[in-house]
């Protein structure tokens, strides 16, 4: 039984999303402004013999409920589900494979997701196909009556590729209707995109970044409009304890209340960001930049380009004295937080993916990603163009 079930308000949001991530409605017997912390393992019941709506957090928490609530509300989904970090919603997601499945996957994904996929071809009996997803026909080649589940990201993190979601979604069900299409919407957020209204079966999401946006908790989000799929998934989540715990799920929600003007402010800096290293003739990864190959298609899809972009300098020394010169921009994996920061995958998010498989999937070692926060965007441009010039990419 879900313990989550659908939105209040099924026929839709009814406010614009900016005010639905602020507002929501709560049953609490006090009328809380903020949703309380039931910080509790197990609940007393009346009787011996019937038992309440929540018995054991591992199961559900009434802090937890308001949050999937709040979240299929923003994510248009029939039921959301808040687990521990969003490699647990990847990992949840991987459970519904058994052995002689198929996936087929980007060739561009997130370091852990890739790990995670290494191990299920490695030991779980599943064949993993990595192909270049801004191909459909890449897509479509792989797909026969083996393939269980299609993971799709768009932008893809940190080469910032851009996939035709619904082409790819019709197709795969229109040929294998059994087959589950996921979409790891964590480089966009709800706020730019949803996957959802693509007709794909889930979306996830890392809420340790945009969700939250404060890199204070970790924690992953699951939506879905199928109920059979939700129960499934509920399933694991129960029977594996990787359910948020009741803090980090007020945490969460605090977070998402500020998640618009978060995310448009982010946006605008990334975008002056990207502006001003093109200006500067090197070469970025940005779909809010005109020069970006799926520009079109991007913008048919999302509403936002987001606050993530990468770049190259041409040459791995000068990316490290880059990396190493800024100031502003920290060095550390991630992306989605309030502040700036910035990383070289290769070194970092990405270095668990073998450096000859980087090659054949064209990952430049040079990369740099950034990661752009709230701050004042001239004071990033700033402390970036002194970065570039001290390394010696560009001249001052």
């Amino acid at each position: 039984m879900s313990l989550s079930p659908a939105s209040p308000t099924p026929s839709g949001r009814r406010y614009k999303l900016d005010t639905e991530v602020v507002y929501s409605e709560s049953s609490d017997q006090y009328r809380a402004s903020s949703v309380p912390i039931y910080q509790t393992a197990t609940f007393k019941q009346a009787s011996g013999t019937e038992m309440g709506e929540y018995d054991y957090t591992r199961s559900g928490n009434p802090t937890r409920t308001h949050l999937e609530r709040h979240l299929a509300k923003i994510m248009n989904a029939r039921r959301t589900l808040a687990v521990a970090s969003g490699m647990s919603a990847m990992d949840v997601i991987s459970r519904l494979l058994k052995p002689g499945d198929e996936v087929i996957a980007g060739d561009d994904l997130y370091g852990g997701t890739n790990r995670l996929l290494t191990y299920l071809a490695t030991n779980g009996g599943i064949t993993v196909h990595h192909v270049d997803t801004t191909k459909v026909d890449a897509v479509k080649s792989k797909v026969n009556s083996r393939t269980a589940l299609v993971l799709l990201e768009s932008p893809t993190n940190p080469l910032i590729k851009i996939c035709d979601i619904p082409t790819v979604t019709k197709f795969v069900k229109a040929t294998v209707p059994e087959a589950i299409v996921a979409v790891d919407n964590t480089m966009l957020s709800p706020m730019a995109q949803n996957p959802l209204d693509f007709g794909v079966d889930i979306v996830y999401e890392s809420a340790t970044k945009f969700l939250s946006g404060h890199h204070d908790i970790m924690a992953g989000v699951l939506a879905v409009n199928d109920e059979q799929i939700g129960d499934r998934l509920f399933f694991t989540i129960n029977a594996t304890g990787c359910g948020l715990a009741p803090f980090d799920c007020w945490l969460l929600l605090r977070g998402i209340k500020t998640l618009a003007i978060r995310f448009e402010k982010a946006q605008k800096n990334a975008q002056l960001v990207a502006e001003f290293l093109e200006e500067r003739s090197l070469k970025v990864r940005y779909p809010g930049l005109k020069s970006h190959p799926q520009y079109d298609l991007h913008w048919s899809m999302a509403t936002g380009a987001g606050a993530v972009l990468s770049f190259e300098t041409g040459s791995v020394e000068i990316s490290e004295r880059v990396v190493e010169s800024a100031r502003l921009w920290g060095i550390s994996v991630s992306f989605g937080c309030v502040n700036s920061l910035i990383s070289m995958p290769c070194k970092m998010s990405h270095a668990s993916i073998d450096p000859k498989v980087r090659a054949e999937r064209e990952m430049p070692e040079d990369l740099i990603r950034l990661c752009v926060g709230i701050e004042d965007a001239s004071d990033l441009v700033d402390d970036l163009k002194s970065a570039l010039v001290q390394a010696g990419a560009i001249k001052a």
